[in-house]
């Protein structure tokens, strides 16, 4: 496996190794020891999410506040996406940049967002399958979601069609007005 920090060295692309013939393919798509030892990061992961999204669909940018806050390891099963994150953690040197990445079934790359972070993605293709893992439980009370197209923070979607939003998506606040981490 192969790992890259991005323009925002706290996230990370993930690269496995893949094996593949006339039959198909195998990689291993997660390894506790593998990925502490590539990412210098000891986190355990307590739940798996399954997305599945139409082409166009845009989910994000979510995060959690502690005391629930999550790191995720983003994957796609099958199709594309475009997988961003945004960083919401005040006093860093980063804080409102963003970074993203194409991930899908073909390329098998995978992304770590990490805790104080906003992630959201765009569904590249019809039946978007999304796999992530999250470092604490999903906690209602805890979730925020910053608006997908917050001029401050300057995302450029590969499309320039509107996206679909989920109703609670499009009542996403813009970032100077979120609650956000705030960084001793």
């Amino acid at each position: 496996m192969k790992a890259t920090r991005l323009a925002i060295p706290d996230v990370i692309r993930l690269e496995p190794r893949v094996l593949g013939d006339d039959r198909g393919v195998f990689f291993e798509s997660f390894n506790q020891r593998l990925f502490r030892e590539l990412t210098g990061l000891d986190r355990q992961f307590v739940q798996d999410n399954h997305s599945v999204s139409a082409r166009g669909v845009l989910r994000g940018l979510h995060y959690q506040l502690p005391p629930n806050p999550q790191g995720k390891l983003v994957r796609v099963a099958r199709g594309e996406i475009f997988d961003v994150a945004v960083d919401i953690r005040r006093g860093s040197p980063t804080f409102g940049r963003w970074v993203g990445e194409t991930l899908s079934a073909e390329n098998h790359a995978q992304l770590w967002v990490p805790e104080g972070f906003a992630h959201g993605f765009l569904a590249l293709t019809e039946g978007a399958e999304v796999l992530y893992k999250t470092t604490d439980f999903y906690a209602p009370a805890s979730e925020r979601c910053i608006i997908w197209d917050d001029p401050e923070i300057g995302i450029v979607w590969p499309s320039s069609a509107t996206p679909r939003l989920s109703p609670k998506d499009a009542l996403g606040r813009r970032l100077a007005e979120a609650d956000v981490f705030e960084l001793a």
